[in-house]
C-alpha cells in the first residue's frame, strides 16, 4: 500500500512538472520550421526513425533511447556503445554516436552523444555568377547526461548540450538542456515518460546584428504497453504539448473567404479532431522469438504536412528490423516522408564488456561489469 502511494505521488509530480513547463514556455517558442538548430529535432538512431522520430518511454535496450529521454538511461546500458552513418535526403551526410556508462559508486548512470551533418559542398558566387570556390555547411551537437533512479520505479535525468551550426562564414552555437522522468513497472508492463528538450540559450548568433533565433523546444509525454502473453509492445507518443494547433498555415491552402472579408485558411478551419491528432504518433513492435523485432509506427503531423492530395503514398509511416544478438544489435529504419523516396537507416550498438577487456584497468573501472536493466 505504501509502495502504491508513492507510486501515485511520483506520477502526480511528473504531471505537475509537465504542466508547468508546458505554461511557462507555451508563448515562448515556436512549432518546428520556425527555429534554429532544427537538426535537434532529427531521430538519432534507425530504431527511434522506425517509431515515427521520438520514443519517451521505451524500456528497451537500446543506448540511444538515453538521448530521446535522459531518464531512461539506466545501469543496464552499461559499457554500450551506438553507431550509424548514413544518408539522408540531398546526399547529406549523418552521423550519430551514443554511449553509456553506469558509475556504482555514486549510483548514477552517465551517457554522451554526438550527433554530425555535413550538407556537402556548395559553389561560392557572386550575382553575376563567377565562382570564387567552394564552401562547406556543418551541423553538429554534443550531448552529457546523467540519471538517478528514485523510489522503486522511477528515473529522472537531465542532458546539457552543445549545439553549433556553420554556413559559409555564418556561424551560430547554443547551450540547451534536456529534462526527463521516466516511470516502469516491471510487472504490468508499463512504461510512461515526460520529457522537456532542447531548452536554453543561443551563444553565438547567425548575424550578431539580429535578434537570436528561437530555439526548437519541444514538450514529449510517452507511454507503452507491452502485453503478458503477446510477445507484442505498443506506444502512444505525444509532442508539442505546449501549443495546442501546430497545423500548417499554407496561404495556398485558403478555403474560403471569412466574414471580415480575409481568407480562412485551412489552419483556421481544421477539425478538432484533426487538431488533436497531429499531436500523436503511434507505434508497435512485435518480439519474434529472442532475436528478431519489427517495428511499425504512424506519425500523423508528418503525414498530414508532407503529404500530397492527389498522391498520399505511405507519408509518415516508419518501419524497422533489428536483430539482437548476445554481444551487439543491428537495427534498420526506413522511415516515409514523402512521395519522393524513404529514408533508410542502419545502425549498430556493441555491448563494450562483452567484446573486449582492458585487464586489470577493467577491473578498476568496472569496465566489464554486467548490471541488471530494470530491477
Amino acid at each position: 500500500m505504501k509502495t502504491r502511494f508513492r507510486t501515485m505521488r511520483g506520477m502526480k509530480y511528473a504531471l505537475l512538472f509537465a504542466g508547468l513547463l508546458s505554461c511557462g514556455l507555451a508563448t515562448a517558442q515556436v512549432v518546428g520550421g520556425q527555429s534554429s538548430f532544427e537538426y535537434l529535432n532529427l531521430s538519432n538512431s534507425p530504431h527511434v526513425s522506425a517509431l515515427g522520430g521520438i520514443s519517451v518511454a521505451n524500456p528497451e535496450n537500446d543506448i540511444s533511447l538515453a538521448l530521446q529521454n535522459p531518464a531512461m538511461m539506466r545501469p543496464g546500458l552499461h559499457n554500450q556503445l551506438g553507431l550509424n552513418y548514413n544518408s539522408f535526403y540531398g546526399d547529406i551526410k549523418v552521423m550519430n554516436l551514443q554511449y553509456g556508462y553506469y558509475a556504482p559508486k555514486t549510483q548514477t548512470s552517465f551517457f554522451g552523444g554526438v550527433q554530425y551533418l555535413n550538407y556537402g559542398a556548395f559553389s561560392n558566387t557572386d550575382d553575376l555568377g563567377n565562382v570564387y570556390g567552394d564552401f562547406h555547411a556543418v551541423d553538429y551537437s554534443i550531448t552529457l547526461g546523467a540519471s538517478r533512479s528514485y523510489l522503486q520505479h522511477w528515473r529522472y535525468g537531465a542532458a546539457v548540450k552543445y549545439a553549433s551550426s556553420a554556413l559559409y562564414d555564418a556561424k551560430a552555437s547554443a547551450v540547451l538542456m534536456d529534462v526527463g522522468i521516466n516511470y516502469y513497472d516491471t510487472a504490468s508492463l508499463v512504461d510512461f515518460g515526460i520529457v522537456a528538450k532542447n531548452m536554453g540559450g543561443t551563444i553565438k548568433k547567425y548575424n550578431p546584428n539580429n535578434p537570436a533565433e528561437p530555439l526548437p523546444f519541444d514538450l514529449q509525454l510517452g507511454i507503452s504497453k507491452r502485453f503478458k502473453h503477446l510477445p507484442l509492445r505498443v506506444y502512444t507518443t505525444l509532442h508539442h504539448l505546449y501549443e495546442w494547433d501546430v497545423q500548417y498555415n499554407n496561404p495556398s491552402d485558403n478555403v474560403g473567404t471569412g466574414l471580415l472579408g480575409s481568407n480562412d485558411t485551412a489552419s483556421s478551419k481544421g477539425s478538432f479532431g484533426e487538431k488533436l491528432f497531429r499531436h500523436f504518433i503511434f507505434g508497435a513492435e512485435l518480439s519474434l522469438g529472442k532475436r528478431l523485432m519489427v517495428t511499425v509506427s504512424y506519425n500523423d503531423l508528418r503525414r498530414r504536412e508532407m503529404v500530397i492530395k492527389t498522391k498520399t503514398g505511405s507519408a509518415g509511416f516508419a518501419f524497422g528490423v533489428a536483430l539482437n544478438l548476445n554481444k551487439f544489435q543491428v537495427h534498420y529504419g526506413r522511415s516515409y516522408y514523402h512521395i519522393a523516396g524513404a529514408y533508410n537507416e542502419i545502425g549498430i550498438n556493441f555491448a563494450l564488456n562483452k567484446l573486449m577487456g582492458l585487464g586489470k584497468t577493467g577491473e578498476k573501472i568496472k569496465w566489464n561489469a554486467e548490471y541488471p536493466d530494470w530491477e
